[in-house]
C-alpha cells in the first residue's frame, strides 16, 4: 500500500522492479491512462550497464552545465546543498541530470565521486542527457547509469540549480516522479496506477507465452494466429 507521505512501501517498489521494461511499458498501455507516445525518455540517451538488473526509485532533479566556468562558487562535486537535498529525499533516489549546454557532453559531471556519494545517500542510478566519466568505476558498484556520452573531462562542470523539474529526452521529470529503467531505457511509472501495474504485468506475461508457444507449434498457421489474437481482445485486463 502507500506509504503515509504517498509513496510506494518497499515491497510494492520490489515488486515492480522484478519486470523489465517492456513488459512494465506494456501494462501501462493495456490501462489507456496516457498516450502511448509519452512517458518514456527517447534519443540519445542509453544505458550504459545493460547486464545489471532493472532500477526503480524516485527523481531526485538538477540541472547542469559544463561548457563555461560557473559565475560563483565552485565545479565539479562540492555542492554541498546538492546534497543535503538528496539526502533529505526518501529514497531510493535516481539521480537526474539534465545539461543545459547548448550541445550537451563537453564535460561530465557525474563521474565515480559523484556514483559513490549519491550511492551512500541511498540512490540507485543516475540519468542524463550528458556525458559521464569513470565508467568502469561506477559499472563495479553495481550502480546504473543513462547518459548520452562519456567524456575525458569534467570541464567546467557545475550544478546550476536542483529540485526543479528538468526534461531529458521528451520526457518531463519532477522531483519525487516514480522512474524505473533497464538496458532497454528509462520510464515514468504513473503512481496512481502502480498497485495494479504488478499484476497486469503477469497477465502480459503469460499472454506471451501463449503467443510464443503457438508460434513454436508444428500446425501454426495465420487462421490459428488470428483466433489467438481475437480471443486475447476480448480478455479483461
Amino acid at each position: 500500500m502507500l506509504t503515509p507521505n504517498g509513496r510506494l512501501s518497499r515491497e510494492e517498489l520490489d515488486r515492480l522492479r522484478r519486470f523489465d521494461a517492456c513488459t512494465l511499458s506494456n501494462a501501462i498501455e493495456r490501462l489507456k491512462i496516457r498516450p502511448r507516445n509519452e512517458g518514456f525518455i527517447h534519443g540519445a540517451v542509453t544505458c550504459r550497464f545493460p547486464q545489471l538488473p532493472p532500477v526503480i526509485g524516485y527523481a531526485v532533479t538538477a540541472r547542469m552545465r559544463s561548457s563555461v566556468m560557473p559565475i560563483t562558487g565552485r565545479c565539479y562535486y562540492e555542492h554541498a546543498d546538492l546534497w543535503r537535498y538528496v539526502a533529505g529525499l526518501p529514497g531510493p533516489g535516481i539521480v537526474v541530470i539534465q545539461d543545459a549546454d547548448h550541445s550537451p557532453g563537453v564535460g561530465a559531471l557525474f563521474g565515480e565521486a559523484y556514483a559513490r556519494i549519491s550511492r551512500a545517500l541511498g540512490c540507485v542510478a543516475c540519468v542524463t542527457n550528458g556525458a559521464v566519466r569513470d565508467v568502469p568505476g561506477i559499472e563495479a558498484l553495481g550502480f546504473q547509469l543513462f547518459a548520452g556520452g562519456v567524456s575525458v573531462s569534467h570541464g567546467y562542470a557545475h550544478v546550476v540549480e536542483f529540485g526543479e523539474p528538468v526534461e531529458i529526452g521528451g520526457l518531463l521529470i519532477n522531483s519525487g516522479d516514480l522512474l524505473h529503467g533497464d538496458l532497454h531505457g528509462v520510464q515514468q511509472i504513473p503512481v496512481e496506477a502502480a498497485r495494479e501495474l504488478p499484476d497486469i504485468a503477469e497477465k502480459v506475461l503469460r499472454d506471451d507465452r501463449e503467443l510464443f508457444e503457438l508460434t513454436e507449434r508444428k500446425d501454426f498457421s495465420v487462421d490459428i494466429l488470428s483466433a489467438l489474437l481475437e480471443e486475447a481482445a476480448k480478455r479483461p485486463l
